[in-house]
């Protein structure tokens, strides 16, 4: 359940993968949507599927933010330069910033004539602000370029993750599939 100084638990990497499909799924899906015409079939669906499993993205991100607060994080594999390390701090940072922007630049986009997010008819997320100045359309600007930033980011991340498993045979990818290999392992530490 929980990370250990060479893994992630199972709590962790569940988050990391349900979010990574969530954020390029929602990415397609935001894409796709904002050519839709008053005509179409999906014009009312599409929207309504963004902006709930967009809301149901923001309370996973709550509660990973809180889980990695209380975790442990694994260690850097000890063949990474401290140029990498640091550059893995700051994407991983910028990663978490750009997914709670997007989400508030995306609820603000959602209430900004005041009316609550219903998430799949399950529940209302209420309007708290609302009626800033061109609020919806700046929002939208912000929430757009900041999805573009974030897919850039998390291309990266994904690139630098198969460069580090493929070149230079690491741990790094594994250690967020559950699995490293024999000599990464501490003492008194199982699998």
């Amino acid at each position: 359940m929980f990370n250990t100084t060479n893994r992630y638990g199972l709590v962790a990497i569940v988050l990391h993968w349900i979010m990574a499909v969530m954020i390029f799924g929602l990415f397609a899906l935001g894409w796709y949507m904002v050519d839709l015409t008053y005509y179409d079939k999906l014009y009312k669906t599409l929207p309504f599927v963004h902006k709930s499993v967009g809301v149901l993205f923001a309370l996973l991100l709550i509660f990973r933010l809180l889980w990695r607060m209380i975790n442990i994080t694994p260690n850097f594999e000890q063949s990474l330069a401290s140029w990498e390390k640091m550059a893995a701090r700051i994407a991983h940072m910028a990663l978490y910033i750009l997914m709670i922007l997007i989400a508030a630049s995306g609820y603000l986009i959602s209430t900004a004539n005041g009316a609550s997010i219903a998430v799949f008819d399950l529940f209302q997320l209420p309007a708290i602000i609302t009626g800033l100045p061109d609020q919806e359309d700046i929002s939208g600007l912000v929430h757009k370029y900041l999805a573009y930033a974030l897919m850039g980011l998390a291309l990266l991340h994904a690139g630098a993750a198969l460069k580090h498993h493929y070149i230079d045979k690491d741990n790094t990818l594994r250690k967020m599939f559950g699995v490293t290999s024999p000599s990464s392992i501490a003492p008194g530490e199982q699998r």
